[in-house]
């Protein structure tokens, strides 16, 4: 019980309890918000981590389309060079006709 005031005892009493009561609380209530900020921090590197992997993956199919591109298109270029090279006269043969 508080010590005699101009204010009714209960009413001190009261306030007295009630302070105890939020000091009391407060331990729980800190811990309480740092584990909601250290899960909300923890999903938040899962979920840049499966971001990260799924830009991976695109760039990886992207350099493998190209890298397959390249491999059939060799086999066109060194055809087209070929056709180019048997159909193109030769300086000589150009000699010989005239």
């Amino acid at each position: 019980m508080a010590f005699p005031t101009a204010v009714n005892d209960q009413i001190t009493d009261s306030v007295t309890q009630a302070n105890v009561k939020v000091l009391g609380d407060a331990p729980a209530m800190s811990m309480g918000n740092l584990f909601q900020a250290t899960s909300q921090a923890l999903s938040n590197a899962a979920h840049n981590a499966t971001l990260a992997q799924q830009q991976s993956a695109i760039t990886a199919q992207a350099a493998t389309t190209m890298g397959v591109t390249t491999l059939y298109s060799i086999d066109t270029a060194s055809t087209a060079m070929g056709t180019k090279s048997i159909l193109t006269p030769s300086p000589t043969k150009v000699k010989g006709l005239g």
